[in-house]
């Protein structure tokens, strides 16, 4: 992991500062002026809420809870549905009503040409607007008397609107479409909120429910809730974390897997030992530091005490058991862990080249072919030992791909990978949207072939150095994927065998998808070709060499 530059001049923050100001202020006009067009057509509406005395500020507080983009994403002209937003919230905060939803029949105008929005064109409504990724949001319709639904403009089948409001969580996206998928409902539009005090307002346009009516499906989200368990929905973390040495795993391994008892595998590491140096990144969950073990450079993840849960108990063992067991040039190495609270930390070797991301997207590097094929050999080469170990990575991605000194790619973070279960398929959803199959966003069984699917996405990246589906939000991109076979467009250029290659990897069919032994081999053949094409192009002028540096 690549430390911050610090030598920014003061000019240059300035200049940032004074855009990260500007932008603000524009949202927060924008927020006031929707505000106040919602208040005033609650007024008109004669609503009786409007008429409290402190109706105004619980309004406006209700706005400023909620991150900036869902004042772009209200449709004014239905302000009863942000009273309906604020309601749920407020009843959210009582633990014995969560999660709390609401449904109503809706309909969706069509685009001027009489057929609805496409997914998987870049100029639909809602999907490829710069302004907002709402305006496909902001079109649709309650109908008002559901008997009058067969003269509104002709769908498939009726669609609902399900918002739900809960305490966030980690992963409560993955139970809330899984809880739809139960139903056999299809996801065709979502937008997510957090409030800033930790609460969570999601809304989905599903279809699948095979008529207008909407009280059975309420009867039915409600069973299937209490089926999963108030467990399930409940934030509250364990006030004393207890993880056992990871050498039992007791109680967050599955039954494949196995640790050594015999003391054959020593990893336990005396955090006093460790000194630690700058931060160089930092999430919700735990931070990561640079820093030194017994002399030698290593990256330390230190997981948050007080965000440690009985979830991220089960994620710290699976991931310090995955990286205890893996030995390869191309995964990053594993040093040792820190098992007994409150200090739980992983310690690996550590990359001073950075992510393969932030060379990308911040930094706002290129690769060349002869690189970009080296990257690509590298991480085919760390994936398909970990398949040949059965391990299924399950979140592969430019942010997961390290790169050393000597710009050698490593696979990295394996918090949600797993070890493959003797029936060789698996059923959780997880991953992070942009990248993942269609298989896992459905929450169907799937296999190593997932990761495949990932790949490449990744070598999309590479290619483009763009992010995936940058004009999607994450549940709009993974709602394309599934239901409209959405993939990224390559470049005119690709190299005609990368090309397929590309196209293999991401096929709908896993089954039909290339195992990493036949990526590689393909990679390097295509590798080959293009050596010898720079050495015929440059032999004459002894450029070659610089052209195939592992330099970009």
């Amino acid at each position: 992991m690549a430390m911050e530059d610090t030598t920014e001049s003061c000019s240059s923050w300035a200049a940032v500062d004074s855009s990260q100001a500007h932008t603000r202020q524009q949202q927060q006009r924008h927020k006031l002026d929707v505000y106040n067009e919602v208040l005033c057509r609650l007024r008109e509406d004669g609503r009786p809420e409007v008429q409290s005395p402190t109706f105004e500020d619980g309004l406006w507080n209700h706005f400023n809870r909620l991150p900036a983009r869902y004042a772009l994403d209200v449709n004014v002209e239905r302000a009863e549905d942000v009273l309906t937003h604020k309601k749920l919230l407020e009843l959210a905060k009582e633990p014995a009503n969560r999660p709390v939803f609401a449904v109503r029949l809706v309909q969706v105008s069509p685009v001027p040409d009489g057929s609805q929005a496409d997914f998987s064109d870049s100029n639909a409504p809602g999907i490829g607007d710069s302004q907002s990724a709402s305006t496909y949001f902001r079109q649709r319709q309650q109908v008002q008397d559901e008997d009058n639904f067969a003269s509104a403009p002709p769908y498939p089948r009726p669609m609902h609107e399900i918002t739900f409001s809960t305490h966030d969580k980690p992963k409560l996206l993955s139970l809330l479409t899984s809880l739809l998928a139960e139903l056999g409902l299809n996801i065709q539009e979502a937008h997510a909120f957090s409030t800033n005090d930790g609460y969570s307002l999601d809304v989905f346009v599903v279809d699948g429910w095979p008529c207008e009516e909407t009280d059975r499906l309420k009867d039915l989200l409600q069973k299937e809730i209490h089926k999963m368990g108030r467990q399930a929905w409940s934030k509250s973390h364990s006030s004393s974390p207890q993880i056992k040495n990871a050498q039992s795993g007791e109680n967050f391994l599955p039954d494949h897997v196995q640790i050594p008892t015999d003391g054959t595998d020593v990893w336990e590491i005396n955090f006093q030992l460790l000194k630690f140096g700058n931060k160089v990144a930092s999430g919700s969950y735990g931070d990561l530091y640079r820093g030194t073990y017994c002399s030698q450079d290593v990256a330390i993840k230190v997981l948050k005490p007080e965000r440690v849960n009985v979830d991220m108990q089960r994620e710290f063992a699976q991931e310090v058991f995955i990286m205890r067991k893996v030995r390869h040039k191309n995964v990053v190495q594993f040093i040792g862990a820190c098992t007994k609270p409150p200090s739980l930390c992983i310690v690996t070797e550590f990359m001073s080249g950075g992510s393969v991301y932030d060379f990308l997207h911040k930094q706002k590097g290129v690769f060349k072919l002869p690189a970009l094929l080296r990257v690509a050999i590298d991480v085919s080469k760390g994936m398909n030992y970990l398949h040949q170990n059965n391990i299924i990575h399950r979140d592969l991605k430019a942010a997961n791909l390290l790169m050393d000194e000597n710009e050698v790619v490593k696979v990295a973070d394996f918090g949600v990978a797993r070890v493959k279960a003797g029936s060789g398929v698996m059923t959780a959803e997880t991953g992070t949207y942009r990248w993942m199959a269609p298989e896992v966003i459905e929450h169907k069984p799937y296999d190593h072939k997932a990761d495949v699917f990932s790949f490449g996405i990744v070598m999309w990246e590479l290619l483009t150095a763009k992010l995936p589906y940058e004009y999607l939000t994450p549940l709009q991109a993974a709602v394309g994927v599934v239901q409209k076979g959405l993939r990224p467009t390559l470049p005119k250029n690709t190299h005609p065998k990368l090309d397929e290659l590309l196209h293999k990897c991401w096929q709908q069919d896993p089954a039909a998808r290339p195992d990493f032994s036949e990526i590689l081999e393909i990679l390097q053949l295509i590798a080959k070709e293009v050596e010898d094409e720079y050495c015929r192009k440059d032999k004459s002028s002894g450029g070659f060499l610089s052209v195939l540096r592992r330099g970009h």
